[in-house]
């Protein structure tokens, strides 16, 4: 393993204590050992896309408004740190089969046209390449890569869809039948990195 000189932590477990998903997030921070952390706790509240954004968001750079530019804000500096960070490190439970809101909600404030991605003749490029994502999920019921994961093929297409390729999935899944046996086998895994 490369050690990374810096890492966005993106928090996305409405459980702030008791959290598998932070709990193996904690650990591979641990094992990365990175000069700095940007923390990015979602449960402290995310914007939303709204039709101000979006018109903001279309409109040419140089000809935003002073009110389009305040709009664009948060999401601009979501995408900072986005690109400052070598690694990004995800930790989120699985929620109803998918991701929980707000981590969508991050997803749709950093995945911008001419930021982090732009079209070419050949479809979409992603600007984020050389960068490393480690995703760490909890589930209580959910088997990752089952017909009912909706969360860990979604997370690797949206990250390979701004460029950044480079995934490692570790999974605490089905908690609920596997007991604690499922965070053992993660936390085995973390180890190895």
């Amino acid at each position: 393993m490369t050690q990374s000189n810096s890492i966005l932590r993106i928090d996305a477990s409405a459980r702030k204590s008791g959290s598998s998903s932070r709990r193996l997030t904690d650990s591979v921070i641990e094992k990365l050992a990175p000069e700095t952390v940007t923390i990015r706790d979602l449960t402290d509240g995310v914007s939303f896309v709204t039709e101000d954004w979006v018109n903001a968001n279309f409109t040419d750079e140089a000809d935003r408004t002073h009110a389009q530019k305040a709009e664009l804000a948060y999401s601009d500096a979501l995408v900072e740190e986005l690109v400052a960070a070598d690694t990004l490190v995800i930790g989120t439970p699985i929620y109803n089969f998918g991701v929980p809101a707000a981590l969508k909600a991050w997803i749709d404030m950093i995945a911008r046209a001419r930021k982090t991605f732009h079209y070419t003749a050949n479809g979409p490029e992603g600007l984020l390449t050389g960068k490393k994502a480690y995703v760490l999920v909890a589930s209580g019921g959910t088997e990752m890569g089952s017909a009912i994961d909706f969360a860990s093929g979604y997370l690797r297409h949206v990250l390979g869809f701004v460029g950044i390729t480079d995934v490692t999935f570790i999974a605490a899944d089905q908690q609920m039948v596997k007991g604690d046996a499922a965070l053992d086998t993660a936390m085995d895994q973390v180890s190895t990195l």
